[in-house]
């Protein structure tokens, strides 16, 4: 049960790191508490994938944010028709994915990656410098490691290890709730349908025949002919708080029951008269929680102003999207329009030299976190920060040409 990197968190940024990692010959173990791998793509239903393209400029065709195992994601998601795109949506582009290939992706690549454990329906429950425990079914493994990687989203890791954290309170960006429906008319969703759908939810949310949480309501047509994606951004509640249980526990309620009202409503509606909930998430889409105290924090004016660093290991390509209301996105732009970078001091806890991480949790601020967060991001700083672990692990130490060297080595064997 002796590792050379343990990976906390099987989501988008946790399968790059701990594939990442194993391919450069650490031996590498995945912890996740579901049943399936993906996070947010997989398990909350998120089916666009944001952050994995450069911001578009005319009619150029779309260019890559980062190189690497993000675009090896992306290229493999669309070859085994789990992707389609990507798509022009305003003044971004987007990867349209259906979940259930997303995790299936996750699995092939853990599969066919020497060196890699996984252990699913995991949680990590404690730790200390150089081991965690994680329990299953009232049963708990210890394992050890020389390096770990938190990619739990809400810095679980980083907490248990006494790792300084960070985290917003009135401001946290809105949960989302994502569900499916089926039988719904292929063709029903032009532009102008979804503008007369948003107008008659609306008018319903007024009328008080729906609750305010439906206010903003997104629905989007899945490559899956009869299938449709609606997201709701929830309020949380006067004290929302992500970590906790009862908090939790009243977001998951409030998602079904808003849910379950919107597609009452949209029976109503033409197209809509056979639809039905087809699936619920398995959990509600935090966006935002603890963030970990980095060795630098990715501030809101680097992403505002296309930021370069010198030891750069990723890009943010995404505008900062706030979702600090439940009445939809916000966005800031930056101000050239260049993805600006993410330094490898934003993934190494600045009180702990043995713990790296990568996703929504990394060191930055929280306007800053509304760009990094997003999955495209995330598969590119969950690579760095495996590879980094790795090379730490098999070298003693790491830097971000070593770790930009270890990417085009990799990259070149995985064409």
């Amino acid at each position: 049960m002796n590792y050379d990197v343990i990976v906390a968190g099987g989501g988008s940024a946790g399968v790059a790191a701990a594939v990442a990692s194993a391919r450069l010959g650490a031996k590498t173990l995945l912890i996740e508490r579901n049943g399936l791998l993906g996070g947010m793509a997989s398990a909350a239903l998120v089916h666009s994938i944001c952050g994995l393209y450069r911001l578009p400029k005319g009619d150029a065709a779309p260019v890559m944010a980062n190189e690497g195992f993000a675009a090896e994601f992306a290229r493999r998601l669309i070859a085994s028709g789990g992707a389609s795109g990507p798509v022009r949506m305003g003044r971004v582009e987007v990867l349209l994915q259906r979940p259930v290939m997303f995790a299936q992706l996750c699995d092939a690549l853990v599969r066919e990656t020497p060196q890699l454990e996984v252990r699913l329906q995991s949680e990590v429950v404690g730790a200390d410098a150089d081991s965690l425990t994680f329990a299953c079914r009232g049963c708990a493994g210890k394992v050890s490691a020389k390096v770990f990687i938190d990619t739990t989203g809400d810095a679980v890791l980083a907490a248990l290890r006494g790792a300084p954290c960070e985290m917003e309170t009135a401001r946290l960006q809105r949960p989302a709730y994502i569900f499916a429906l089926g039988g719904v008319e292929p063709g029903k969703l032009g532009d102008d349908a979804r503008l007369r759908i948003a107008r008659q939810i609306s008018q319903a949310v007024k009328a008080g025949v729906l609750p305010p949480s439906a206010l903003g309501a997104h629905l989007r047509e899945s490559a899956q002919a009869g299938e449709v994606f609606v997201t709701v951004d929830l309020e949380g509640g006067a004290n929302y708080d992500p970590l906790d249980a009862a908090c939790l526990s009243r977001l998951e309620t409030e998602g079904r029951d808003v849910a379950n009202q919107l597609a009452t409503f949209l029976r109503g509606i033409e197209g809509f008269e056979k639809s039905y909930v087809a699936a619920w998430p398995a959990r509600a889409g935090v966006r935002e929680s603890r963030r970990i105290i980095g060795r630098y924090r990715l501030e809101t004016e680097d992403i505002e102003r296309g930021a370069q660093f010198d030891d750069s290991v990723a890009f943010a390509a995404w505008p900062m999207e706030l979702r600090e209301t439940t009445k939809g996105p916000r966005l800031r732009f930056p101000a050239g329009d260049e993805p600006c970078g993410i330094p490898l001091r934003s993934l190494q806890a600045r009180d702990d030299a043995a713990l790296f991480m990568a996703g929504r949790c990394i060191s930055c601020s929280h306007e800053a976190q509304a760009s990094v967060r997003v999955i495209g991001t995330c598969l590119a700083t969950g690579e760095a920060a495996g590879l980094a672990a790795a090379l730490k692990v098999l070298h003693g130490e790491c830097d971000a040409a070593a770790v930009k060297a270890a990417r085009e080595k990799i990259v070149h064997e995985h064409r």
